[in-house]
């Protein structure tokens, strides 16, 4: 990353069919990424253009650039109900998954810095709560978003995910203000 990169303003927008292949790029670049360092959460080719072409359709996916019209920075999915990791719940909160940061072009603190936009969108929606969860032996994405304000409040042991595969997942949240 350049030091012009790193001073130049994220901006986010949501994505579109046409950023398909760019998501499926970021999150296979993310995949890699953790494999190199030995964590175990993604894996490479996991997820295509039909998951988030499925996204695009069921909820949100934001794509952060570098300027407005600068290299993307990262994405996230932000949907409004996730039935498989927290079950039948009142309508009070928004569910971030999938945070990938392009380790080429984001600033430093490009996660925390889409995090922060994900939780101002869920209060614009008129909802007080993130959550989202991480793989249950991935301790140090679980400090990571402790480290960003969220608490563990649960553990699933046998969550349902992508391509019918089950595993256990902690379950975290975080209290953005009254609504």
């Amino acid at each position: 990353m350049t030091d012009t990169a790193s001073s130049l303003t994220m901006s986010f927008r949501q994505a579109a069919e046409s950023d398909l292949s760019e998501l499926v790029r970021l999150r296979d670049a993310a995949a890699h990424w953790q494999i190199e360092r030995g964590i175990d959460q993604w894996k490479p080719g996991e997820l295509g253009r039909s998951h988030f072409r499925a996204r695009l359709h069921d909820g949100e996916v934001w794509i952060a650039t570098l300027g407005p019209e600068g290299p993307t920075a990262g994405a996230w999915e932000l949907w409004w109900d996730d039935l498989a990791a927290w079950g039948e719940q009142p309508p009070v909160a928004g569910y971030v998954h999938r945070l990938m940061v392009d380790r080429m072009t984001a600033p430093s603190g490009a996660g925390l810095i889409m995090l922060a936009e994900a939780e101002q969108r869920i209060f614009a929606y008129g909802r007080a709560i993130c959550r989202l969860d991480c793989l249950a032996n991935n301790a140090r994405l679980r400090r990571y978003y402790e480290d960003a304000g969220y608490t563990v409040v649960g553990e699933q042991p046998s969550k349902n995910g992508d391509g019918g595969k089950s595993y256990g997942v902690t379950l975290l949240e975080k209290h953005l203000g009254a609504v």
